[in-house]
């Protein structure tokens, strides 16, 4: 399971909103780089793909993550941390070991 925050959800309506995006939600998948070993990557999707797990906040949102990153991504909290810069997305994940500073890589 993958849990958003009610902080999350507000910063996710606001981007959604400031560009354009009406309904899908967001992908979430994991890749290979970053200064810990894998990344996180997110972006805008119209809707699920076959063998995505598919999550939803209280008020609708919602989240897509692909099989391949969802062991990867299970049990994370995404949430937002308003005092960085830009109100920056934030994931608290119980599968990473090692994180980098910026919070955009990790590693198992």
């Amino acid at each position: 399971m993958i849990q958003v925050t009610e902080a999350a959800v507000k910063r996710i309506r606001t981007l959604m909103a400031n560009q354009g995006v009406v309904g899908g939600g967001l992908r979430i998948s994991v890749k290979a780089g970053g200064c810990s070993g894998l990344s996180y990557v997110y972006d805008w999707a119209s809707g699920h793909r076959d063998g995505d797990q598919v999550f939803e906040s209280s008020d609708g949102l919602k989240i897509f993550v692909d099989s391949k990153s969802y062991p990867f991504l299970k049990g994370t909290v995404l949430d937002c941390d308003e005092n960085m810069l830009g109100q920056s997305l934030v994931f608290k994940n119980p599968n990473a070991s090692t994180s980098c500073g910026c919070g955009s890589s990790f590693s198992v």
